[in-house]
């Protein structure tokens, strides 16, 4: 049996999709990044993956080259009330096991629609909930606010990543959302927890990028991944190519981070198997 096919097989006997949330208020801290390239280092070793858009700038949908603007169906739709097949809005990706639930402008009028739904924090999950037995993981790319769209991934997610830039102003944002996370914690879902916090754009050479990191190791210990992301027009070009970064250069440093954030994402998810199967593509 393949090392792939391994794979396949511990994936299908967990059952139920981990969901993930990738979030931050804070724009501009690489999390539709992040989210891309963890999802492709994790669908690389034949998980199966499904990534969801939830920021109607649609930069998720627009980074794997899917002309967004032009959607007829987007995620939009499936939280509306006459919602249509899922599978009329899934599109699979250039990577294989990979597939994406897309979204455009559109989506910004669901904040409005949702206001006077019952159970209106939930709409996500009642989307998500029927196939989560398709995929291993599930990676939601949240807006950079605290919005009802924001708490709709909470409310349906086991764990939360949050990219982080090392600077100051990121550190007041880390609080911030833990506050928001503690509030959906204990009303919401209890199961919601911190999965990790992810430096990227890390440049070492930076005083105040190593102070940084430090405060925040000092503060979160353990949830902090040793795995940090360094900053490199790698990201912006394979964002323009619509391409994950680990296939459109899988040989950069920041495609061999995002891999080596992937083994240890999956260390701690307990997913040995795919660890270790990930380890063997190096």
């Amino acid at each position: 049996m393949s090392a792939n096919n391994a794979v396949r097989e511990a994936g299908a006997a967990t059952g139920e999709a981990q969901v993930i949330a990738l979030c931050n208020q804070k724009g501009g801290v690489g999390k539709t990044t992040s989210t891309v390239n963890l999802g492709a280092a994790l669908a690389e070793c034949g998980l199966r993956v499904l990534l969801v858009d939830l920021d109607p700038q649609g930069a998720l949908s627009a980074a794997l080259g899917v002309a967004h603007h032009n959607l007829e169906l987007t995620v939009y739709d499936l939280l509306s009330r006459n919602a249509p097949p899922i599978d009329d809005v899934l599109i699979k990706t250039t990577v294989p096991n990979l597939h994406l639930l897309p979204s455009n402008i559109d989506l910004s009028a669901a904040e409005i629609q949702l206001v006077n739904e019952v159970g209106r924090e939930h709409s996500l999950a009642r989307v998500l909930d029927p196939i989560r037995n398709r995929y291993d993981f599930i990676l939601i790319d949240c807006q950079p606010s605290l919005s009802l769209l924001t708490v709709n991934a909470l409310a349906c997610a086991d764990g939360v990543i949050i990219p982080m830039e090392c600077e100051y102003f990121s550190l007041r944002g880390l609080a911030l959302l833990n506050d928001t996370m503690e509030k959906v914690r204990e009303r919401l879902n209890p199961r919601l927890e911190l999965s990790g916090i992810v430096v990227t754009m890390f440049d070492p050479r930076l005083l105040h990028s190593r102070q940084v990191r430090d405060r925040v190791a000092e503060t979160f210990g353990e949830q902090l991944y040793d795995t940090m992301i360094s900053r490199t027009v790698r990201f912006p070009d394979s964002t323009i190519a619509g391409e994950p970064l680990t296939s459109w250069a899988p040989k950069s440093r920041g495609a061999e981070q995002y891999r080596e954030l992937a083994r240890e994402f999956l260390k701690r998810s307990g997913r040995d198997e795919a660890q270790s199967s990930l380890s063997l593509m190096q």
